[in-house]
């Protein structure tokens, strides 16, 4: 069952982004790490919304999938997801 991210939820992303090397996490971690989010990988040219947070390798969006249709949201209380748009142009 995929729940609202909560602050603690927040800060663990955070870090986990900001310290990103070359080998970041894959999709498939951090959907074991959090399991209660669902998570979406793309290409950073697939979404037009201004991102919630950018990082030197990706922008994070935050989905709101509690309605019938899901949404890009910018409240972190409503975010059931994750988007990690990854960047192409990062050598």
């Amino acid at each position: 069952m995929v729940m609202a991210m909560n602050a603690e939820d927040i800060q663990a992303i955070e870090a986990l982004f900001a310290d990103a090397g070359p080998e970041m996490e894959s999709i498939a971690a951090l959907r074991r790490q959090f399991p209660h989010l669902s998570w979406t990988e793309c290409d950073d040219s697939d979404v037009a919304e201004t991102p919630f947070r950018s990082y030197a390798r990706v922008d994070i969006h935050l989905l709101n999938s509690k309605d019938h249709c899901a949404q890009i949201t910018s409240d972190p209380a409503g975010a059931t997801g994750v988007i990690v748009a990854r960047r192409r142009d990062v050598s």
